[in-house]
């Protein structure tokens, strides 16, 4: 499991929260399961439906209908409204199909990871990635997309290090 203490610590000391859809508290769950976590972690959003991720994380409504909630931009955007209701550093998002979803055209699980940095950056920096889950179980699905969210947010984390 990812550790996100070290490079969260500083110094410089950052803070980071969590939107996330498709993982359902995986990704909160994994930040927190660390002890020490209270120091860096200021909390989450769980919103699974699009009318949440409009009212609780400031996602565009029209832009996530398009979509079904689920782009590269609204990740960006549910990572940037986590940092902005809790007042972090860094967000970091997850949202996807767990399973396939015939009706959405989507034939395999896959999600979409976004890292947003918001507070001490002139303006806010936003880094995204896709992951695919072909032949997946829905619960195992959410736990590798939330790994591997927490995976890219530590690799950025110890790039802005250097």
């Amino acid at each position: 499991m990812t550790d996100l203490g070290p490079l969260l610590l500083g110094p410089p000391r950052w803070t980071v929260a969590a939107a996330e859809s498709l993982t359902a508290g995986n990704l909160q769950a994994r930040i927190a399961a660390v002890s020490g976590a209270s120091r860096y972690f200021l909390g989450g959003v769980t919103a699974y439906t699009i009318e949440q991720k409009a009212a609780l994380l400031g996602v565009d409504r029209r832009a996530a209908k398009r979509v079904n909630g689920v782009s590269a931009e609204i990740a960006e955007q549910m990572a940037l409204g986590a940092c902005r209701l809790l007042g972090a550093d860094f967000g970091v998002a997850t949202t996807g199909y767990a399973e396939p979803s015939p009706d959405e055209g989507v034939t395999s699980p896959f999600a979409w990871w976004a890292v947003a940095r918001w507070r001490g950056a002139r303006k806010p920096q936003l880094w995204h990635g896709r992951i695919e889950c072909p032949g997946v179980k829905r619960t195992d699905v959410q736990a590798v997309v939330a790994e591997a969210a927490l995976a890219e947010l530590a690799a950025i984390l110890r790039a802005l290090r250097t």
